[in-house]
């Protein structure tokens, strides 16, 4: 592993943080207080190559019926068997890139993010040992691929943009990376990480 970068890693994941959400450039949007949210597990793994850490990201695929074709963490909702988020999170890794729970090393969490459509995901920043070769479930991946700890770390790479959202302009984070349009709630968390990798 690269050293430097999973020191970096540690180090952001020990400073305190608070929740995020897919409305932080929109201060004049309002929450419903009574809105019931689902809890949900992502997995933000990193893995060792030549040129230091790369992000396992997955590109959804495009039947799905919610995100069809954005690029995502392997995650999903905990389900009634998952002892809690990182549960979830490990388990869908598992399902969608086979990913092996036994080569994942968890580092820690970063504070939750509220999404647009209901759920209260748990961020869980992890290491992958040994040898990954990603095998994309059918119907849910499209493409398994690598994005550099320098790109997702560096927060220069990102950059507010907007679009028409029920009515109202909404702003959101992206950080394109070669052919990959890195947007919304997988680049807020990402923001977040990188915010607290540079403090």
């Amino acid at each position: 592993m690269t050293a430097e970068q999973v020191t970096a890693l540690r180090r952001a994941l020990s400073a305190d943080g608070v929740p995020s959400s897919d409305f932080d450039l929109n201060p004049g949007f309002k929450l419903p207080e009574n809105r019931s949210l689902r809890p949900a597990g992502v997995l933000c793994a990193f893995m060792d190559s030549p040129s230091g850490l790369q992000l396992v990201l997955t590109k959804r695929s495009s039947r799905l019926k919610h995100h069809p074709g954005q690029i995502a963490f392997p995650g999903g909702k905990v389900d009634p068997g998952d002892a809690n988020e990182t549960a979830a999170a490990l388990r869908e890794a598992d399902e969608e890139v086979g990913l092996n729970p036994e080569q994942v090393e968890v580092l820690g969490t970063l504070p939750v993010h509220e999404t647009v459509t209901g759920f209260n995901v748990t961020p869980v920043v992890a290491l992958i040992h040994g040898a990954f070769d990603p095998i994309p479930e059918p119907g849910e991946v499209d493409e398994v691929f690598f994005a550099p700890f320098t790109h997702v770390t560096d927060p220069s790479r990102y950059v507010v943009q907007y679009r028409r959202w029920r009515g109202q302009r909404r702003h959101y984070f992206t950080a394109p990376l070669g052919p990959y349009y890195i947007w919304g709630a997988t680049a807020r968390m990402l923001r977040g990480l990188a915010d607290r990798v540079q403090a």
